[in-house]
Order: structure tokens, then sequence, then C-alpha cells
């Protein structure tokens, strides 16, 4: 039994299955795991998912990590939840992302994933209910658990709940969207908790314009989460992002660069960033071979074909540019379509210049991020659509990010701001940054639960 509980879709740890049948456990970093390090691993239990075969080879032969309880969920229910739901609406749902002439299609199959969606999410209510001291802390995490707080409040009503939301929250006019009753019951299952977190006030705006919350109990409060300073400088000058920032300034040389780190996410506007910096290279031909575009894409999500077809079309556009400017010995943009934290940091340290222009984010710690790291200072050109830029619009170049051609001029504006003015802002940019870095983060709202830490 425990006294403090996290529940998130992805665990701390997950397992790979070895040829030989062997399991090797592998750690996760973020700010849940850091959060969670600031409470004794005897009174806290993190309730997860198993994500594949070796997470459910691992909860079946009984491993696991102390303080970790994985569920084996079926997979078939999480492939509809998972997919089907929280990533296929709710997540198109928070971020707007719908074409509208199209979709959204509510339809009997809809209707079937929803019940695996509320399956899902009863397995870790009572997952919960039975590992909670009585009068425990529960932190419930984003949209993949939306109704547990309302399944786990029937369940433990002695229980102390909190749910944050790591994505934006829908406007009342796109939350309108879902059937009458889905958008009930998403309502019913949030307000099942004591507080509800969200990175921004728009996003706690857009939430109680969209609900009722009088007469439930339920708190509404924002925490902006930042970035822990001291661990990330630690990352970003290991051995091995040294080596890989020599090889980057090899292929940079003497140039300015624009650096950008993204999943391939529909959301994060990757395809207008290449856009602007297109036409920056069109109408401002001075930097045609004076400046490179280094642009990380994680792969996200490609078990769905609008992500797969997505992650194709930006690797097309980088190549289209490649081959309409570039020389023997300037290569306009370079893209690494793949999973490479090592080559980010290094694009961190080496960025004269952040592009963060996503259309919609919760937060976007990587606005965050790259002024912490960055060696000689950097501009940050960014989207007023993203959570980080309540606390970062001061000393940033913000833009519409529909708006190529701002954000082309914007581009230009940040090479051409003078070195001790973007110093300047890049040393306020790291202040706002680490303002609430993940441990302060999860106790702040574990403090507001009536737990003494």
């Amino acid at each position: 039994m425990a006294s403090v509980l996290v529940a998130s879709n992805r665990g701390p740890v997950s397992y790979v299955l070895g040829e030989d049948g062997s399991l090797d456990a592998r750690r996760g970093g973020g700010g849940l795991v850091s959060g969670l390090s600031a409470v004794s691993s005897q009174d806290s239990v993190w309730v997860c998912a198993a994500l594949g075969e070796g997470d459910r080879e691992a909860v079946r032969r009984g491993v696991g990590e102390p303080g970790v309880r994985m569920l084996d969920i079926d997979p078939d229910v999480y492939a509809d939840a998972y997919n089907g739901i929280a990533n296929s609406v709710l997540w198109f749902l928070h971020h707007h992302l719908y074409d509208i002439p199209r979709e959204p299609v509510y339809d009997a199959e809809f209707r079937r994933r929803w019940e695996s969606y509320r399956a899902y999410n009863r397995a870790f209510a009572e997952a919960l209910a039975g590992a909670a001291d009585e009068g425990a802390a529960v932190l419930v995490q984003d949209y993949h658990l939306a109704l547990v707080p309302g399944q786990l409040r029937e369940l433990r009503p002695d229980l102390r709940i909190a749910h944050f939301t790591h994505t934006p929250w829908a406007s009342p006019a796109y939350l309108r969207m879902l059937p009458d009753d889905v958008r009930e019951e998403l309502l019913w299952g949030m307000l099942g908790a004591d507080e509800l977190g969200f990175h921004t006030s728009a996003w706690a705006e857009a939430f109680a314009a969209g609900a009722d919350t009088k007469g439930t109990g339920t708190r509404v409060a924002v925490y902006p989460l930042g970035v822990d300073a001291e661990e990330l400088r630690t990352l970003a000058h290991r051995p091995a992002v040294d080596e890989r920032l020599a090889e980057l300034r090899a292929e940079v040389g003497d140039r300015k660069t624009i650096v950008r780190v993204d999943r391939t996410e529909l959301s994060k506007n990757i395809l207008r960033g290449l856009l602007a910096y297109r036409e920056l290279l069109t109408t401002r031909p001075e930097w045609r071979g004076r400046v490179v575009h280094l642009a990380s894409a994680y792969p996200s999500r490609q078990d769905l074909e609008v992500y797969r077809s997505y992650t194709t079309s930006v690797a097309a556009l980088a190549e289209e540019i490649n081959a309409e400017f570039g020389t023997e010995d300037w290569t306009p943009v370079l893209v690494s379509v793949k999973d490479d934290f090592t080559r980010s940091l290094a694009a961190y340290r080496l960025a004269d210049v952040a592009l963060v222009n996503p259309v919609r984010d919760g937060m976007n710690l990587v606005a965050k991020e790259i002024p912490v790291v960055s060696d000689e200072g950097c501009a940050l050109v960014l989207s007023r659509e993203a959570g980080a830029y309540e606390e970062l619009r001061e000393d940033a170049l913000t833009v519409n990010p529909y708006d190529v051609s701002e954000t082309a001029e914007a581009l230009h504006t940040a090479l051409t701001m003078p070195h001790p003015e973007r110093a300047d802002r890049t040393k306020r940019l790291a202040t706002a940054a680490t303002a609430l870095p993940p441990q302060r983060w999860f106790l702040n709202q574990l403090e507001a639960l009536g737990n003494p830490v």
C-alpha cells in the first residue's frame, strides 16, 4: 500500500525481450521520473501500462522494479484505447487538428473503441484503488486517463485525486464535436478529481469554459512545467554529445544555424517551418550559403497512416529545398528523421536560432531547453500557440504559426540580432525556463492535495 500514487500510460521503465528469453530493463526519463524521485520509493507506487511484448512478459514472470506496477491490459483493448481514442480522437480534439470536411466521424466503430477506452481507464482505477492507503494522494497523468478520476472516486471516495493534462484542452466549440453522452462522460471523469492541472492559464480557461465545475469541489490550477537546468546541462556536455557537436560543426562550417527538434507530430507544424525557411532563402538571397537549418524530426505514431504520410512529407520537402538551393559545398537543410537525442543536444548547443512554431502545444519544452544549453546564446522564434508562449513571449520573437511569411521574416530578424541582445534574451529565457523544474512541479501538486512534503 502507498500514500502517493502516480498513474500514466508510459511508466519509468520498459523491458526488451531478448532472443534468448532474457529481459533487459531500460529506465526512462522526463519530468515525472524526476519529480517522483522527490518522494520516498517506500511510500509511492507508479501504475502504468505494459506497452510491448517485453513489458507483458515481465508482468507474466512477476519481474518488476520496486514501486512500479505494470498492467497487462488485453492488447486489442489497449490498441483501441490508445490509438483508436486517445491519439486519434482526444489528441485531435485538444490540438484542433481535424480536417473538418472529412473528420471526425463518430460511428459504431468509434463507440466500440470508446468502450475499450473506458475499460482501459477502469483497469487503472481498480489498480490504484487496490494499492492506495487510506486518504492517499493520487496524481493521474494526461488525456489517456481522463476517466480515471471519476472511476476512482466511485471506488475510493477517501482518496485525494489530481489529474494533470500535458496537452492543450479543446475549446468549447471543438469539445462539442464529441457525442453528447461521450463529452459528458469525459467531463465527469475529469471532474472526479479534487484538482485539475494544466500547463498554462489558456488551457485551464478552455477547460473551465467547457465544463461546469460549480458544486463539484474541483479546483482548476496552472503548473507550467520547466527544465532542470543542472541535469540538462550535464547531459548536453557528455563526451558523446561533444563528439556529435564536432561533427555538426564540421558539416555546418562557419555558417549560422536554425535549429528545431520535434516529433513528426501533426501539431508541431514542421512543414510550415520548412516553407518559411524556403521563403527566407527566396526573399533574402543574402542568406544563401550562409545558414543551415538543422532539423531533428523523431518519427511519431508511425502505426497511424496520417503520421507516416506526414513524416514522408517532411523528408520530401527538405529534399526539395536542398535541390532548389543547395550547392556543392552547402546543404541548406540537414534533417534527421530518427530518434537521436545525442544529435539533438549537440544541435541545441550549436543553435543561433531556435524555431518552435507549433499550431497548438500544451507546453513545448524544446522552447525552454535550447536557451538553457545553447553555447553562444540563441534567438527564439516561438509560436503564440505554444504553451511556453505565456512565459517566454517577452524575450522571444513570436509568430502566428500559420503565417509562413511572418515566420520567414522572424527568422531573418533572429539571424541578424546583435550578439549582446541575443545573449541578454537567452539569459532571461533560461531563467524563465527553469522557474518550475520537474521536482518542484510535482511537489507543488502534491502539496496542493494537502500532502506534507
